[in-house]
């Protein structure tokens, strides 16, 4: 499931960075680089923190070995100062970052990467390919979970989209909230709960529905879920609950007016005594689908290529830039901050930086405050930034159960606004705070 190494994920320019870097003497300069987004989505309150724990693995496992050396080496990529210097790579900084699954906001320094220039910068195509990806489907899982309330959401867009990159939105999903998957890859990488039962080709195959409802139940047992959608939807009905029981577990209906479909399905199941049998709707779904269908009697969402795609926003525009940096290569060099300097919105704000949530008097989060320099004491208890690698040595390994609860937390100290699916702007302002920036 996994992959070797990763250290060709990454784009070339990294490389040839590295090699004048070395070749000019500035490659062992202090630095820090911070990832953070100057804008959310259109439309979007706030975003999700995910995709860490993979940046982690990413991290420790950014290995030259002699296969990777002859390619870059028979590419004449880098010259051979830097392979030599490449083949002895260990990321040996530090890393600080917001918990998986906390909120963001635009500004927020969301991680923050500091070691010598050549380790820091040689990270940044792969740590943002993670955290843009996943940080997108779970900001769209998020809110389909808001849209959704108690009613779980199945996980089901693996056919929409990479087939590694199936297995990362399933892990991102169930951090925004999702209960289970239909991708077994995810289930086995990282134990999310996996469901599933049958397609319209299971019914097609055999000569009638009753025949296929039949071999269902037979080998699956009454709790299966039945789909009824593929001819008529109240003969389906009908077959189902004479074929299982009163028990039947579930039936799934993908495609039709789903509001009216579900209203006619709920009364012909209570008349024929099957009350207790759920309804799982399918059919691509998105938050504003799932928020329309709230009235409807309805158990269970499955959620496929809106959520693989980021519903409608499939990256989270996160940049990995280099805020500070020392004046020379002695360690005891104080940092200087830096910035670039553009017009188009792509202007970034220098100094190495700490974030803390600022609450109302009734614990509510009313801004995001971010800055360089000491810490306000009143703003002391409420930073972000954990602690995440010391010296190359990962600190954090958490379930995603624990990272899927923390997220659920954050999303319930923000304002009610945060989960309003109409178009707004962040719900929290972004404070600036400056002060100087050394260390």
């Amino acid at each position: 499931m996994g992959v070797p190494s990763t250290a060709l994920f990454t784009d070339q320019y990294e490389l040839t960075m590295l090699q004048a870097a070395l070749s000019g003497g500035t490659a062992g300069r202090r630095s820090v680089f911070e990832v953070f987004t100057r804008r959310l989505p259109g439309g979007r309150r706030y975003g999700v923190v995910a995709g860490t724990g993979r940046v982690l693995d990413a991290v420790e496992n950014f290995r030259f070995d002699p296969e990777i050396l002859g390619f870059l080496r028979e590419k004449r990529i880098v010259d051979a100062a830097t392979l030599d210097w490449l083949a002895d790579y260990r990321f040996t900084g530090d890393i600080w970052g917001y918990p998986e699954g906390e909120v963001y906001f635009p500004g927020s320094p969301l991680l923050r990467v500091e070691g010598s220039f050549a380790e820091c910068v040689l990270l940044e195509t792969v740590i943002l390919s993670i955290l843009n990806h996943d940080s997108a489907i779970a900001a769209a899982a998020s809110r389909m979970a808001s849209a959704a309330g108690d009613r779980p959401l199945i996980e089901m867009g693996a056919r929409r989209t990479h087939e590694l990159a199936a297995v990362a939105a399933s892990r991102a999903a169930y951090i925004g909230g999702f209960a289970s998957t239909s991708d077994l890859a995810a289930g086995f990488r990282y134990d999310i709960p996996t469901v599933g039962t049958s397609a319209h080709a299971f019914t097609l195959l055999h000569d009638s529905e009753r025949d296929a409802f039949r071999a269902q139940v037979d080998s699956l047992g009454e709790g299966t879920t039945l789909l009824v959608d593929t001819y008529d939807v109240a003969e389906a009905v009908r077959t189902a609950v004479e074929v299982a029981g009163p028990e039947l577990g579930a039936v799934r209906i993908d495609s039709g007016d789903l509001l009216l479909v579900a209203h006619r399905v709920r009364q012909q199941l209570d008349a024929l005594g099957a009350t207790g049998t759920k309804i799982t709707v399918t059919s691509d779904l998105d938050e504003y689908a799932i928020a329309s269908l709230a009235a409807a009697p309805v158990d269970a969402y499955g959620v496929g290529t809106q959520l693989v795609t980021g519903s409608g926003h499939p990256t989270a525009s996160m940049v990995y830039k280099l805020v500070a940096r020392a004046g020379s290569d002695d360690p005891a060099a104080p940092l200087v901050p830096v910035a670039k300097k553009s017009t188009g919105g792509k202007t970034s704000v220098g100094g190495r930086k700490w974030a803390a949530r600022r609450l109302d008097e009734h614990g509510v989060a009313e801004a995001e405050v971010v800055g360089t320099g000491p810490v306000p004491d009143e703003l002391a208890d409420r930073q972000l930034l954990v602690q995440l690698v010391k010296g190359g040595e990962v600190l954090v390994r958490e379930p995603l159960d624990v990272i899927r609860d923390r997220h659920i937390a954050a999303r319930a100290g923000l304002p009610l606004s945060a989960t309003q699916l109409s178009r707004g702007e962040a719900v929290l302002p972004t404070e600036y705070h400056h002060g100087p920036s050394g260390h």
